[in-house]
């Protein structure tokens, strides 16, 4: 039988983290789960996982600080000898909605840490040991996976850190893809819209509206499961031919429609 391939999930203890970290355990891959804070819902998401029959280690970190970086990709090679996918999921809206004329910057620099800084070093620390891993011929094809938002490109005035935060992540995309190519490590960028998740549950009462009135081809909300289906598909490598690509998962809203 042959060994099961090790992905990295950050903020992978609820919301679009848990749903992309029980996709990839429904389809044969071991698991390393980072969450920051809220340890029951990383506990209820280990139990899950171990009830599919997937092996997981549970790590509690903050993305932003990069001397936690060591633990989660530690917990990765002592608990399973390899990593063959990151998903860059961990994120976090402002703590407060503020006009962007009204942006403090505590906010910004805890924004920017954990949305942008946090994954690019993390990726750059990973891709190393992605190398290494490939050259002793442990691994092949790894992929990244950064985990983006339509607010890359969409101005809310209220959460400017946060929609400059994942534009950052665009170009972070970017550069791995180019930088990595030579040794088969893949690079995806996700953009996902609006999807039911906590961060969204206090504006769901506005979005529902907006959705009801056509603000996306398809009249729905997203699901976790939703972004977890195109990881799923990438983590399959479906698309060798591809990297440093985006995908929308958004319900269309990225049509400029008259």
């Amino acid at each position: 039988m042959p060994e099961k391939k090790v992905a990295i999930v950050t903020g992978g203890s609820r919301g679009i983290g848990r749903g992309i970290a029980l996709g990839l355990a429904e389809a044969g891959w071991d698991l390393v789960i980072n969450y920051r804070t809220n340890q029951s819902a990383a506990e209820e998401t280990l139990e899950i996982i171990r009830g599919m029959a997937a092996n997981v280690q549970l790590v509690q970190a903050d993305i932003s600080r990069l001397s936690d970086h060591e633990n989660i990709i530690q917990a990765a090679l002592d608990g399973f000898g390899r990593v063959d996918l990151l998903v860059n999921n961990a994120g976090m809206p402002p703590r407060q909605r503020v006009d962007l004329l009204e942006v403090s910057e505590a906010s910004f620099d805890e924004v920017l840490a954990v949305n942008l800084k946090g994954p690019f070093f993390l990726s750059q620390r990973v891709a190393s040991e992605m190398i290494r891993l490939i050259r002793a011929g442990v691994i092949a094809r790894p992929k990244i996976i950064f985990i983006g938002s339509i607010s890359a490109y969409t101005s809310s005035l209220s959460r400017s850190e946060y929609c400059v935060s994942k534009a950052g992540l665009g170009m972070a995309t970017k550069l791995y893809a180019d930088r990595l190519a030579e040794y088969d490590i893949n690079v995806y960028e996700l953009r996902p819209g609006i999807v039911a998740t906590d961060m969204t549950s206090a504006v769901s009462e506005k979005y529902t509206a907006l959705i009801a009135s056509g603000l996306t081809p398809i009249r729905r909300w997203g699901e976790p499961d939703d972004v977890s289906r195109a990881v799923v598909a990438i983590a399959g490598d479906l698309f060798p031919f591809s990297t440093g690509e985006v995908i929308n998962i958004d319900g269309g809203f990225h049509l400029h429609r008259l």
